[in-house]
């Protein structure tokens, strides 16, 4: 144990402070206390995830039932085109 000038030998101070552990069991406790608060968020995130991936699925069917839709009208384009060349 080393004393400095300010402390006379023999002084109540104590050589071995528990400050820092004070500080981690507190950081823990904290930490403790946001496990809640951080597994809300993963959740919120998951499900944002899922709405974003439904959305786009049933904007692909959309897209799809369209151009379905499309093409029929183009076929039903040409034949008339068709039946109105050979007239």
């Amino acid at each position: 144990m080393t004393s400095s000038a300010s402390e006379p030998s023999g002084s109540a101070t104590p050589a071995v402070t528990t400050i820092g552990a004070t500080a981690s069991r507190q950081n823990r406790t904290r930490e403790m206390q946001l496990i809640p608060e951080a597994l809300a968020r993963a959740h919120m995130h998951e499900r944002r995830r899922e709405a974003d991936a439904e959305r786009q699925a049933v904007r692909l069917v959309a897209a799809r039932r369209m151009q379905r839709r499309a093409e029929r009208v183009s076929m039903r384009a040409r034949r008339a085109l068709a039946m109105a060349v050979m007239q």
